[in-house]
């Protein structure tokens, strides 16, 4: 049964300290003790990024309540001049009208089909690869790593040609399958290079301890890395999914959109019409795609800014991070090995003893 640390016998213990907040987050709060006028000026500069952020898709949702005539006759601020013009239509047409033979709920649901696989393919695969970059021995590692951080810069656009030949003779052109190995692709080197910087920050001691213990590297992965990975996991998968989800240029040139239906993107492009005068159903159907990604980054927003911001020991929760002290001070010579896998912002239990 797991305890909490234990002191060893001679009387030393594991410290655990508290990291102090940065000068930016003593901003951001509001630090008594900050007598410049920096926290004013952050405040009041997040605030106009906010409002310059929010501008379009307060645009958006005006124009998706307003009538065809209105929308091209005028701009959408003009809307509050004369509320009586806001009509509920737009939402209901969009919901019944048919583009490509596909409905707006056929397109959700191929939106979802291609988004989900299309995360969890490269999450997986560039877990175990940010393992290997981060704590395994073996020849060619840092440029083999230095390779998937170049491919960062390189256009996508420079790979379609030969995607599609390579595609077309293994005949999975036009198929689901062929558009998730594509965005698995792409979004590989972020995935590498954003889960090895997360990984390789872990505590060495624990993975150390592991090791003496007798875990395989994969034990050692599974029961360790990933529990404490999850915010950097969650991260990349909100980078994924908002990519896959808004994507247009990969599925129209990937997916067979007669034989397989159109996707949210396709779907909301066919909408508009040859000549562009169907913005008000544009308008109504694209913040209804919002909805999705919205609930996606909300549900995972606390493991968004951990994933991005957390240091090597944010992953054993409350911000604390062990430190080994030095001969003849509290600590000095033990090791610790998570001897439970913690729930997520619990606190981890580590198992502490004279190395």
């Amino acid at each position: 049964m797991s305890t909490a640390p234990t002191p060893p016998a001679d009387g030393t213990a594991t410290e655990l300290k508290k990291k102090e907040p940065s000068a930016v987050a003593k901003a951001i709060k509001g630090d008594p003790d900050d007598r410049s006028g920096a926290g004013w000026f952050v405040k009041g500069m997040l605030l106009i990024i906010c409002g310059l952020w929010l501008v379009p898709t307060v645009g958006l949702l005006v124009s998706s309540f307003r009538t065809q005539a209105a929308v091209n006759t005028s701009g959408w601020w003009t809307a509050f001049v004369n509320p009586t013009e806001f009509t509920f239509a737009n939402y209901g047409e969009v919901l019944q009208q048919s583009v490509g033979g596909s409905t707006l709920a056929e397109a959700f649901i191929n939106s979802i089909v291609v988004a989900v696989p299309a995360t969890i393919i490269p999450i997986t695969a560039a877990a175990f690869a940010a393992y290997a970059f981060s704590w395994m021995e073996f020849k060619g590692r840092e440029t083999l790593f230095i390779v998937f951080v170049v491919l960062l810069v390189v256009p996508l656009q420079v790979a379609f040609i030969p995607i599609v030949n390579l595609y077309s003779f293994l005949g999975i052109q036009g198929t689901f399958l062929g558009l998730w190995l594509a965005h698995a692709g792409f979004g590989m080197p972020l995935a590498v290079y954003l889960l090895r910087n997360y990984i390789g920050s872990l505590p060495r001691e624990v993975i150390e301890s592991a090791r003496v213990d007798g875990a395989s590297h994969f034990t050692t992965f599974v029961r360790l890395i990933l529990p404490l990975s999850v915010p950097a996991l969650a991260a990349f998968a909100i980078f994924q999914f908002l990519w896959t989800w808004n994507d247009y240029l990969v599925a129209l040139i990937l997916l067979d959109t007669a034989r397989l239906g159109q996707v949210s993107t396709t779907y909301l492009a066919g909408m508009i019409g040859t000549f562009g005068a169907r913005e008000h159903l544009l308008s109504a159907g694209a913040f209804i795609t919002i909805l999705v990604p919205l609930a996606v980054f909300f549900s995972l927003q606390r493991f968004f800014v951990r994933g991005l911001t957390a240091g090597s020991a944010r992953g054993l929760g409350d911000g604390l991070t062990p430190r080994r002290g030095a001969p003849g001070e509290p600590g000095a010579a033990t090791t610790c090995i998570l001897s439970r896998t913690p729930a997520v912002g619990g606190r981890a239990i580590v198992r502490c003893r004279p190395a």
